[in-house]
């Protein structure tokens, strides 16, 4: 399963990645919101992990975006809020 994980901090991201990785999972970081929009377009994701508070595009911008153009990947938002 290759999962796509969107977080600006990045002791948070790291910690999601060796996590993850180490479960098995194909892991891939993010670290803006516009980050995230381009590797979603550019590699297939099973899952994205993603951060409601991002640089560039929060993380509605960027759920909404991928929706809007047809994408269909579950999305988990994630958010210290």
């Amino acid at each position: 399963m290759r999962i796509l994980v969107v977080e600006d901090d990045a002791k948070v991201g790291l910690l999601l990645f060796e996590g993850l990785s180490a479960e098995g999972f194909d892991v891939e970081l993010a670290a803006d919101g516009q980050q995230a929009l381009d590797k979603a377009a550019a590699a297939d994701f099973d899952l994205i992990l993603l951060d409601y508070l991002l640089p560039k595009r929060s993380g509605l911008e960027v759920a909404s975006t991928l929706r809007a153009g047809g994408t269909r990947i579950p999305i988990l938002m994630l958010t210290a809020r």
